[in-house]
């Protein structure tokens, strides 16, 4: 007969592994597909399974993206993107359409195990002037309503992804935030709705920007390290960023009579790539960092316990807007290829990120400038124009990965982007005047790497639910196993 201290032993480890599960189902991404040459749906599903992410957030209803979902044990946040508010807005019937396309299509016969529809992507930005602001309540309206007809109201709920610009504290303090003024009456209908429907308010809060807006702003408080100046708001002390914001939309909240609603953040991370404060030891740092604080349990100051996120990203995207900067393309913890950038443990066990399976990349071929060319052609400036508006130079900035080289070696780099964005067909490597080629030794300089795209149809397959079921036997077999002993 087993003794009393093995019996405790056994279901000590399996409360840990069990916990760990329930953490890593928790741990959400977000998954964007403005990708020129895009990972096949299925290959993505794997990856993040692989990974241990359990849950999504998606910012359009892609039917291949959601197909590739099916039955795969994570749950989705699907987008509605802002173009499609207004005729959402003015009609029911668009809405139950969108709603019967998108959601119940995809619940009900492919058994994606969609949670939320998000309406809208940050409509409230200060840089669209209003433009969304009479639609957005209207469109929410409209989909829940449609929600309710399709009978998913209780499965699938709305949501607004907001920009963390819709409150404000004029003191810094969070306890004197509030909804910013010229929308504080919309943000609270918006609120109420979102409560009496028993809906998540989402916030997107991105240290990150607040360095890249302000060179004044203190670097160590974007950070988990404690070892920025603390700010103290009456006995509750931030020493970072993300809980102060957070907190300061808490205080919002209460002071308009919902301090209890729940609250999703829909995005945070930190891009590799794109500005002097976008690398892969500040984007390492700081996501590692918000994953120790999830494991541990570390909520903030007003909402104590692990925060309900997603990272952003999940993938790079290098046909995404530079608005409002470079490093847009650069948020991914994974390469376009599906390669890990930098060592992130994701599950708390030590080991790094899982690099995507079964990629295929094209031939060791870049396109450079030609040793015969001149850097006083009047054909260069042209050329590198084009190449740059038609590919991803975003990498050539100052303080970016390739900021460092030379007027040729730019050259060079604007040139191979278009060549293997191009697919690496022979023509796009003949910019006028003879002034390119195409070789077979990699012109990559330190840390600036000359990319090689991979292969558009490279194929993921079809069998994305074999790890999702494998980790729930085994989570089953330990729980019998640990009933069995105890017994």
């Amino acid at each position: 007969m087993l003794s009393k201290s093995v019996v405790a032993v056994s279901v000590v480890l399996i409360m840990l592994y069990c916990n760990l599960f329930i953490e890593v189902v928790a741990i959400g991404v977000n998954w964007g597909s403005q990708a020129s040459h895009p990972l096949p749906p299925a290959t993505v599903v794997r990856l993040l399974q692989a990974n241990g992410i359990r849950k999504v957030k998606l910012f359009e209803a892609d039917t291949k993206i959601l197909g590739a979902l099916s039955r795969s044990g994570i749950q989705v946040m699907v987008g509605i993107p802002n173009d499609l508010l207004a005729p959402i807005a003015a009609s029911v019937a668009v809405a139950e359409r969108w709603v019967s396309q998108n959601v119940s299509a995809h619940v009900s016969s492919n058994g994606v195990d969609i949670r939320y529809v998000a309406v809208g992507n940050e409509p409230f930005l200060k840089a669209f002037n209003g433009t969304f602001e009479d639609i957005t309540l209207p469109a929410l309206q409209n989909i829940q309503s449609a929600l309710i007809k399709a009978g998913l109201a209780t499965q699938v709920k709305v949501t607004v992804p907001l920009n963390a610009d819709v409150y404000q504290s004029a003191s810094n303090l969070p306890s004197d935030g509030d909804f910013r003024l010229e929308i504080r009456d919309l943000m609270i209908s918006i609120v109420k709705f979102l409560s009496d429907n028993q809906a998540p308010f989402t916030i997107n809060i991105y240290p990150f920007i607040s360095l890249y807006n302000d060179p004044h702003f203190p670097v160590e408080f974007a950070f988990f390290d404690g070892t920025g100046d603390p700010i103290n708001d009456n006995g509750r002390v931030y020493d970072n960023v993300l809980d102060a914001n957070y907190d300061t939309l808490v205080w919002s909240l209460q002071k308009n009579g919902f301090g209890n609603l729940s609250i999703i953040v829909g995005e945070v991370g930190w891009p590799t790539d794109g500005d002097k404060n976008a690398n892969m030891q500040y984007a390492r740092r700081y996501n590692q960092g918000f994953m120790n604080r999830q494991r541990a349990g570390k909520g903030t100051p007003m909402r104590p316990g692990p925060l309900d996120a997603y990272l952003f990203s999940l993938i790079d995207e290098d046909a995404k807007s530079i608005q409002p900067g470079n490093f847009e393309r650069h948020w991914g913890m994974f390469y376009i290829d599906g390669r890990p950038k930098y060592q992130l443990s994701l599950l708390g066990n030590g080991n790094g990120l899982v690099p995507a399976k079964d990629v295929h990349h094209m031939g060791k071929k870049w396109c450079v400038l030609a040793p015969s060319a001149s850097l006083e052609d009047p054909q260069l400036g042209p050329s590198v124009g084009y190449a740059c508006d038609h590919a991803d130079c975003t990498s050539l900035g100052y303080g970016s990965s390739c900021g460092g080289l030379d007027l040729a070696q730019n050259v060079s780099y604007a040139f191979n982007s278009y060549y293997q964005v191009s697919d690496q067909v022979e023509s796009a490597c003949k910019f006028p005047g003879g002034i390119s080629m195409i070789v077979t030794r990699d012109p990559s300089f330190g840390s600036c790497q000359f990319k090689i795209m991979i292969k558009s149809d490279s194929s993921g397959g079809e069998a994305s639910t074999k790890m999702c079921l494998t980790r729930s036997v085994a989570v089953l077999l330990l729980l019998l196993m640990c009933m069995y002993i105890v017994l």
